[in-house]
């Protein structure tokens, strides 16, 4: 009897783009693709920010590169991903917040963040498939999402709008997609700690809410959301498209 054998978690001879990636959740996911033998193309605003990041990993003997690039701006973000490409993954993670009660929210607050969450995540992920297409190599797009892609949550009406657009755009990609075997999934994060979640860590009282909220019993690291993105980059999940690889300790489990 021939055992059957686990599909490969490595990802030599791969190209993948990684947005948001000079920190946080985004140089997470560029190092743990990077391990496993992706060449990394690491972008992000700060051209500074982002040529450290990509030269501590090429420093730690991984192949990667960084290039400066606001995804928001289309024309910007289309010639980029024509001079690097085609690539083989997908981590669209650039994001923002701006926590605020509902009532407060305005216009400008309301377009920042689904510019860059929603709108501008849309287009990269499109011109992305568009080289997949091409290349007819089949591919695997992810999206940071977020827990509050799943359900409500205290002054983040906006964000929760923006991550439950994600979801469902995810849905509709992945269907619209799968004939060139390009595979489309989200990552649900919980609070992961990060220069961005950095101002809710600092304060007792919220960081108390949150170990109660978690049913593990503790915030998330960005360690925590590694492997979740190898594992949707890789042979792994080979039959996994349009659905949510949530990382939230048990939060949503209720």
């Amino acid at each position: 009897m021939e055992l059957p054998k686990t599909p490969s978690f490595r990802l030599d001879g791969k190209k993948a783009l990684v947005t948001g990636a000079s920190r946080g959740i985004g140089l997470g996911g560029a190092v743990a693709l990077a391990e496993q033998g992706a060449h990394v193309v690491m972008a992000a605003r700060n051209a500074v920010e982002i040529g450290k990041s990509a030269q501590v990993l090429r420093d730690a003997g991984f192949s990667a590169e960084g290039i400066s690039l606001d995804v928001g701006d289309h024309a910007a973000m289309v010639s980029a991903i024509k001079q690097y490409g085609p690539f083989d993954v997908l981590f669209n993670n650039a994001g923002t917040n701006e926590p605020m009660p509902y009532v407060d929210v305005t216009e400008e607050n309301f377009d920042k963040i689904t510019d860059l969450d929603l709108k501008a995540a849309f287009f990269v992920a499109q011109e992305v498939a568009k080289g997949m297409i091409k290349q007819g190599k089949g591919g695997s797009i992810i999206h940071t999402s977020s827990q509050m892609g799943h359900v409500g949550g205290l002054e983040r009406s906006v964000y929760c709008g923006a991550k439950w657009g994600i979801e469902g755009i995810t849905r509709a990609s992945a269907i619209e997609l799968a004939e060139h075997q390009i595979r489309v999934n989200t990552i649900a994060p919980t609070f992961i700690r990060t220069p961005m979640t950095a101002s809710t860590f600092d304060n007792p009282e919220r960081v108390k809410w949150l170990e109660e909220k978690i049913k593990l019993g503790r915030v998330g690291e960005i360690e925590d959301i590694m492997g979740a993105v190898v594992f949707l980059a890789s042979d792994a999940s080979a039959l996994i498209t349009g659905t949510s690889i949530i990382v939230d300790g048990g939060w949503t489990a209720d």
